[in-house]
């Protein structure tokens, strides 16, 4: 259950997700917004919002800015957000999961449509990409939290399915109805994680070239660039060094 993480998604381009701040706020307040619209804006009662208050923290948000979104979802405000999910294939054959929250499909559809069609990819029917992944709850903390073992036993004890521990720190992962319990549990031990939600693990990786993973990168860029794209998921396996290149 221990071993080198095979999660490629944009968690791998740390840095340039760091120079988007202002978008990741966007993204999150929309969530929250959402997770209190759709449930209690208690977090005690609402795990969608308990998970969203956790990445606002890990993103350093402010905690009044926090407040008026959870607010916002919880008032009188009546716009109205519909999750979709996109599916399509880019560069090399990776295969691409767009997950959007939006209150205009048309618009959100058209834009990333747009996207894949002018970076090399092709948007694809609903479920054409989505039997290559796997529905997982997703953990992650730093190296520095607990070692290998330490966590290895924590998660395992938790409910955990598997454990990946490198230099970089600890995947988690785990069945969607058992995220809450996993999480919480963890959380218990070793504080809040860096990163705690559902996610798609793909069951297999493409590996490409440098020549493609940096049209790919463009248009995971492209897609992260849009307000309503909360999360790109995909199973492109790149060579260390070409992403170093390509992030640098």
């Amino acid at each position: 259950m221990a071993g080198h993480s095979k999660f490629k998604n944009i968690m791998h381009r740390k840095g340039a997700q760091d120079k988007k701040r202002a978008k990741v706020f966007t993204k999150l307040i929309r969530e929250l917004t959402v997770a209190a619209k759709t449930g209690m804006p208690d977090p005690d009662a609402n795990p969608r919002l308990r998970t969203a208050m956790t990445a606002a923290r890990q993103a350093n948000m402010p905690n009044d800015t926090m407040q008026r979104a959870i607010n916002k979802g919880s008032g009188d405000d009546d716009t109205s957000y519909e999750e979709i999910q996109y599916e399509g294939f880019g560069p090399g054959g990776v295969a691409l999961i767009v997950e959007a929250l939006t209150d205009n499909r048309n618009r959100t559809a058209s834009e990333v449509r747009a996207a894949f069609s002018k970076n090399g990819g092709n948007l694809g029917e609903t479920g054409s990409v989505n039997f290559m992944f796997e529905r997982v709850g997703l953990i992650v903390y730093p190296a520095a939290a607990a070692d290998a073992e330490t966590m290895f036993e924590a998660a395992l004890e938790a409910g955990a399915a598997d454990v990946e521990s490198s230099d970089d720190g600890h995947e988690v992962t785990c069945a969607p109805d058992d995220f809450s319990r996993v999480r919480d549990a963890l959380a218990e031990q070793f504080g809040d994680a860096e990163t705690a939600r559902l996610d798609w693990k793909p069951q297999n990786e493409i590996a490409i070239d440098e020549d493609a993973a940096s049209t790919l990168f463009k248009l995971i860029d492209a897609l992260e660039d849009n307000d309503d794209v909360q999360r790109v998921a995909s199973n492109f396996d790149v060579a260390d060094d070409v992403l170093e290149r390509l992030s640098a």
